[in-house]
């Protein structure tokens, strides 16, 4: 037998036996291209404090986009979220403020009128109807609102705590001796004190 015929055949594993070379790890460091400054984020509400405090689902009557101008008009709703009853700590004025759940968008803003009239809601023992002078878009709009409780106790609590912020109201601006004699004016001008409260969108 011949030297050629002798030699074992190469083994192709014996090519991958090869040592690889060691990677060297980097100590490279990477300044961001921008930095940014630590900005304190404020929700407008800091004044406040807070009366009472509940989640419902609220509801507004009205033209959508599509129908406007038609003067058909339709609940939608608006929003599920923490409807809250704030009292300012400075002013003592009251407004009921409620924000979208997550997104945190605020979806009724508006002041505590001793005026505004909460009705059952057709059909419903855990929901009240009412009309009021809404900020939540950043203008007074007449708004009418639905506000949907988990059960008739929760709605009633809210009415129970909404009548008595009308009465704190009524005595705050109209004064104790004098309920009712401006005929609603302090009223209004509780309403246009909203534009004075600055409510950011987003709260973290």
């Amino acid at each position: 037998m011949s030297e050629a015929e002798q030699k074992p055949a190469e083994d192709p594993k014996e090519e991958t036996k090869e040592e690889k070379p060691k990677e060297e790890e980097s100590t490279a460091t990477f300044e961001p291209v921008v930095k940014l400054d630590e900005v304190e984020v404020t929700s407008g509400e800091e004044d406040e404090e807070v009366v009472f405090d509940v989640r419902a689902k609220l509801f507004i009557y009205g033209e959508t986009l599509l129908d406007k101008g038609t003067g058909n008009k339709t609940w939608r709703e608006r929003g599920i979220g923490q409807a809250k009853i704030l009292r300012h700590r400075e002013h003592q004025r009251l407004r009921l403020l409620m924000r979208q759940e997550k997104t945190m968008k605020v979806i009724a803003n508006h002041a505590i009128d001793p005026r505004i009239k909460l009705e059952p809601n057709a059909g419903s023992d855990r929901s009240w109807v009412w009309s009021a002078f809404d900020f939540a878009e950043g203008e007074l709009v007449e708004t009418v609102f639905a506000l949907r409780f988990a059960d008739s106790d929760i709605a009633n609590d809210f009415k129970g705590k909404f009548t008595e912020s009308q009465a704190e109201m009524e005595k705050l601006l109209a004064g104790e001796d004098n309920p009712g004699e401006d005929g609603g004016a302090a009223a209004d001008e509780a309403a246009e004190a909203l534009s004075g409260l600055k409510t950011d969108e987003k709260a973290e």
